[in-house]
Formats: C-alpha cells, structure tokens, sequence
C-alpha cells in the first residue's frame, strides 16, 4: 500500500532512460527557476513544485531495472541534481537524502523491503531523512531509538536538519535498534506520534524545509527497518554516492551564480571602443576572472562525470580499494565545488556590486546558499583523508561524510 497522497494534478510518471531523465529535468529546471528568487525572498516553502518533481519520475531513476526503474548511473544522477540546483538550489538539495535512502536501500534491504519501498517511488513518493541529532556526543552519534514492542516497534527521539521530511511521504530516520546497532526505519510522515517542525531559520537554502522532527512513540513495523550501520562496516558506496549530489548541488549554485553574475553585466553593458559591437566590459581584469571562473566551472562538470563513473565502477565492484577510490574521488570534487560556488557568488558581489542584492534582483541568495550548503561537510575534512591517501596509501574511513 503506498503512502502517497495523490494529487489528481500530479499523477506519477516513469523515466525510462538517462536521456529522459536529463530532458525532465532541465523542463522543471525551466519551470522552478521563474520564482526561485520570490520564494527565497519570502521563504515561500516549494510544496508544489515538489510535488511535481516527485510525480515527473525523476524520483524514482536510480530504482534497478529488475524493480521496474530506469537505474541511471552515479554521473547521471550527478548531472540531475546540478540542473535543479541551478534552477533553486533549495529543491536541488531536497532530493539528496531521497537517493541516499534508496542506496542504502539497494546495498541492505532485504527483497521484500526493496519490493515494497521501491514500489512505492515508481509511484512518485517522496522520502525525506531525519538522521541528524543535537542531543548526542558527536555527529555520528544517536540517541533516537527503534526498540521492540510486542509483535511491532516503537521509534523515540528527536532529529533536526531533517532537510525534505516536511515535504515526504516517509521520514527514513536514523535510530539504534535493541542490539546498539543503528537502523535506518522508513517511517510514513503522517504516522501517529510523527511531528515535523518547520523551524528551520538558515540565511541560505531558505526553503529546504531543513526543521525538527519529533518522534514520540511511534509504532513502527518490522519491514519498515532497513539495516543501517553494516553499510559501514563493510565497503560499500553509500558515502561517496551521498557526496556527489552534495558536490552537484554546489556546483549548480556556482553555474547558477555566474550566470545571473553574466546577465546583471551585460543588461548595463557599454561598447568597445571604435568598435560599433557592444560588449558588456572592456576592462582586462573583469575579462580575466570571469575567464578563470568558466573554465574552473567546467571543470567542475568533468570532476563531477569522472567522478560519478567511479562510484559507478564501485557499484558494480564494492571491494575496500575500488570504494576508497571512489570516496577519493567525490571527495577532491566536493571539495573543489565547495570553492568554486563560493568564488562565483563572491565574483558576483565583486563584479556586479551592491545593486545586485537588491530585493529586485536578490542574486546574493547564490552566495547565501553556497556559504550555507557547503557547511554540510566542510572542506577542510577532505583535504587531509585526500592527502593521507595519496601520500600513505590510508584508505579513507567509511562514513555518510565520505
């Protein structure tokens, strides 16, 4: 039984193929972009334009084959994200955790669940997360718990930066099981004792829905508890496939930045002169960062494709080194992602001035939502594990954040 509230607006639909995928969405990318500065401006939350993005089938693209879905490749997915982060990088971010759910889905879920959870993605529900904690020691630690109760279980705790459970269907949240070990249970949003609050107040990726959710006794059945720590005690993909969409995400802001940065030029543009051509500068030094910032941004992209095809090669061959080499891999672009959306929202203010952040334009949210996403791991955690790498052969530890 699925746990998606149909909209007759929005009635699911399936993708088919990488190219299908790609042409979906640069369409929505069209459609999200008109009112991408409004809703920042106002925090107009993107119900609707969610709800959209879930029934196009762009949800459901990395189900496998044998399941009934399209089962694009890493790179493609790569490619998705950045397109819808250029469009508003707040419904960009939203889908990450959704992926992310289904990797560990794919990698441990047994074929029931895999059957069942995939299922109801072809039929265009959303899953938000609910894994982050403020009460526990450190960052990969939890006190959210999924403890045995009669024939069923009960889900207890309190998550925050719960970025897209707002939005979902299901709220696959993070918990520890009897055994210490942590689970990852498919909660339905609408459960009883499930309360999501909108209490995210972010500068940057304002419309993210990023809030609290409140688990208070929920009753929670065996199939909807996925095994979630053993992804990381053996080498799978689930870090570095969650790291990609993080890289793709900054890399769309940076695109989006430099684009709008090229368009507030040229409307105030002024000829060459003799020339009879207008061109919006003549100066050498705003010709030479905007040329050092396109190439760096196509950089970007090809980091991003060779990237993804690692993760690839990973999926299809999890040993410790073809992992490791993955998580090297996504790291060094995320990392150069991570710069790059920051240097071009900075080009923007730089090139564009002050007038750019003016409520008319409101071209300072690419700045704002760069500073803000790529706080989610910051740089500094991956040059380091890149360099031990590299120098010393370490491979890099198993974690979401690698």
């Amino acid at each position: 039984m699925t746990t998606r509230r149909v909209d007759p607006k929005y009635p699911a639909r399936r993708i088919t193929s990488a190219e299908q995928a790609l042409n979906v969405a640069k369409e929505l990318a069209d459609i999200f972009r008109v009112d991408a500065a409004e809703r920042d401006r106002q925090r107009k939350l993107p119900h609707e334009q969610l709800q959209a993005l879930f029934a196009s089938g762009l949800g459901a693209i990395t189900v496998p084959t044998a399941f009934g879905g399209a089962a694009v490749s890493t790179a493609v997915l790569a490619q998705v994200i950045a397109i819808l982060s250029q469009a508003d990088a707040a419904i960009g971010q939203i889908p990450q955790n959704h992926f992310y759910a289904l990797e560990v889905l794919r990698i441990n879920g047994s074929e029931q669940q895999q059957r069942q959870f995939y299922q109801e993605v072809l039929d265009g529900v959303h899953l938000g997360n609910a894994l982050a904690e403020f009460s526990s020691a450190a960052a990969h630690h939890r006190n959210t718990s999924v403890q045995k109760q009669g024939a069923g279980y009960l889900l207890q705790g309190r998550k925050f930066y719960a970025t897209g459970a707002l939005f979902a269907d299901r709220i696959p949240t993070a918990a520890l099981g009897d055994d210490g070990k942590e689970q990852l249970v498919f909660v339905p949003r609408h459960q009883a004792g499930v309360t999501v609050i909108d209490d995210w107040s972010g500068f940057g990726q304002r419309t993210t829905g990023s809030g609290s959710v409140v688990f208070d006794a929920v009753a929670v059945d065996p199939q909807e508890i996925v095994p979630f720590q053993s992804a990381f005690e053996r080498p799978t993909t689930v870090g570095p496939f969650a790291q990609i969409m993080h890289a793709a995400v900054d890399q769309g802001i940076a695109r989006a930045a430099f684009n709008d940065m090229l368009e507030f030029i040229k409307t105030r543009s002024r000829p060459w002169p003799d020339s009879g051509i207008e061109q919006a500068s003549d100066d050498p030094l705003t010709l030479d960062r905007i040329g050092r910032l396109a190439a760096r941004l196509q950089a970007g992209d090809a980091l991003l494709q060779q990237a993804g095809e690692t993760v690839d090669a990973a999926q299809r061959d999890p040993q410790a080194d073809s992992v490791a080499e993955a998580s090297i891999q996504v790291a060094g672009v995320r990392a150069w992602t991570t710069e790059i959306s920051l240097e071009a929202g900075n080009l923007l203010f730089e090139l564009s001035g002050t007038r750019s952040a003016l409520q008319e334009h409101n071209l300072d949210r690419h700045w704002r939502n760069a500073r803000t996403h790529t706080l989610h791991d910051p740089v500094r955690w991956k040059y380091p594990v890149i360099g031990n790498y590299v120098l010393n052969g370490v491979l890099p530890p198993r974690r979401g954040t690698l």
